[in-house]
């Protein structure tokens, strides 16, 4: 099979697609024909070796964690799925960006009807990253909630589960990404230099919690706010959030098949949009980290390994 490997740190040149083995499932697992992987910012960061210190590479690394696809084989002992189920999930392997991928069965639920593949492969790590960072400052009616990054892949998300618990929302992202945020009933709110008075305008004066899903300076804009530091809660800029205060819930908080069933059911009905931005098949990953390390993109970027 077809996988995405890389056999050193270094920039997007080191990516390749490779032929391997194609994985037999172990106890617990089930083999998955890849029809969607979607590409995160994380992996930019474990690629060039910026987090080998959390997270360490070990070479020749594969690639990926989102997913969905068909089960075409099963393990011993796996359960709750059969050959020929539609599903979505995470490999806790780094290894969803390739043809066929080994899933252990606790880390995927079933496609439902009418959600597309784009859309269920990638959803794992941007929609349980975007429900932590909520469920970390806890929005309610009444409160007035800012989410940096507010069109990207988390932060599109974080600004439509924080309206759901009926929140004031107001989104920083640029202006060409107003339109899409005003129709999901957030308040956009342009970047740039006098962005701190513009949100206290927007806000009426109080802001009660921060989402900070993009990093470089926002955990300081929220403490400059007024903020409390228990409601600031960033995915990016761990190193400001421990000096402050600041709580770092990400995916692994709510990383789990109920949190992603959920929203997957939300999808479906339409109650939850996952904007995705543009897809490229398997071959062309180089080209799909290249758009993604521009930085701004509205949603999410999408693997296709199965397009020809």
């Amino acid at each position: 099979m077809k996988a995405v490997r890389f056999h050193a740190y270094g920039g997007i040149d080191v990516l390749r697609v490779e032929e391997v083995a194609r994985p037999v499932p172990g106890p617990g697992q089930v083999l998955v024909e890849v029809r969607a992987a979607g590409i995160q910012p994380g992996e930019v960061m474990i690629r060039e070796g910026a987090r080998h210190d959390r997270w360490p590479a070990t070479f020749p690394s594969g690639q990926g964690s989102d997913l969905a696809g068909v089960v075409v084989e099963l393990g011993p002992q796996a359960r709750g799925f059969a050959v020929g189920d539609e599903v979505l999930g995470f490999s806790h392997g780094r290894a969803s960006q390739a043809e066929f991928v080994a899933v252990d069965d606790v880390a995927l639920v079933s496609r439902p009807a009418g959600l597309p593949w784009d859309v269920a492969g990638a959803l794992y790590v941007a929609g349980t990253t975007a429900y932590a960072t909520v469920f970390a400052v806890d929005p309610g009616p009444g409160d007035t909630v800012v989410v940096s990054g507010a069109a990207g892949g988390v932060g599109s998300l974080a600004v439509q589960l924080a309206r759901r618990r009926g929140a004031t929302v107001i989104g920083l992202a640029r202006e060409r990404n107003h339109a899409w945020l005003k129709e999901h009933g957030v308040v956009p709110v342009t970047y740039g230099d006098g962005m701190a008075e513009r949100v206290r305008r927007a806000a009426g004066g109080r802001v009660d919690a921060f989402i900070d899903t993009f990093g470089e300076g926002y955990v300081e804009l929220a403490v400059e706010l007024g903020v409390p530091p228990e409601r600031i809660n960033t995915v990016r800029d761990w190193a400001t959030a421990a000096k402050v205060g600041a709580r770092t819930y990400g995916e692994g908080a709510a990383a789990c098949a109920v949190v992603l069933g959920e929203l997957a059911r939300l999808a479906a009905r339409g109650e939850l949009e996952v904007p995705i931005a543009r897809t490229y098949p398997l071959e062309a990953v180089r080209d799909a980290f290249r758009e993604l390390e521009q930085g701004h993109t509205h949603g999410k970027i999408v693997l296709r390994p199965q397009d020809a």
